[in-house]
């Protein structure tokens, strides 16, 4: 499942407005680093198109691939804590990213949006958890993709949110 679409299906349009509005887009070429670990970041990132891989930062051992709809920088945003892994582009991306400044703010003055922000990261957060426990062995995997019925009356217009970002930062 693509991560955006727990965050993009609990805001609503105002916010989803805003943050089109307050974000801005970057363009990787093959082999770019979007984030090194241990150095701080200052943004979340959204893949809106292309691969990146995620390794382990020191030997370049690969861990995961990610691609369009995925969420980057969500953990150090949280944590206010430098990144344990980097993030390089295998292949041309375009990224959506937004400033760590402009969501604190966001989040400081809006209730709604804290809320529903929150709720969302933990939604995939917890997605991502059960998914990692099960490729471990643990759990069941047939578990790590079932999706609550809250979460699922949200995808269809979180799709088309997407849809929204990806159509403004095409025009960019």
């Amino acid at each position: 499942m693509k991560r955006v679409l727990f965050l993009l299906g609990h805001l609503n349009d105002l916010d989803i407005e805003w943050m089109i509005n307050n974000g801005s887009k970057a363009e990787l070429e093959t082999g770019d680093r979007l984030i090194r670990k241990g150095e701080t970041i200052e943004n979340l990132y959204i893949i809106l198109s292309g691969e990146l891989s995620i390794t382990d930062g020191e030997s370049q051992k690969h861990i995961a691939l990610i691609g369009a709809g995925e969420i980057v920088g969500e953990m150090s945003f949280l944590e206010s804590r430098p990144p344990s892994v980097s993030v390089i582009a295998t292949q041309p991306s375009t990224i959506y990213s937004i400033s760590r400044e402009l969501m604190n703010s966001r989040l400081a003055n809006n209730l709604e949006f804290k809320a529903n922000f929150y709720y969302a990261i933990s939604l995939f957060l917890s997605n991502r958890l059960r998914k990692t426990t099960s490729q471990l062995g643990y759990g069941s995997p047939e578990e790590a993709d079932t999706i609550d019925e809250n979460v699922l009356d949200g995808i269809s217009q979180a799709g088309s949110r997407f849809g929204q970002i990806l159509q403004k930062f095409s025009e960019v």
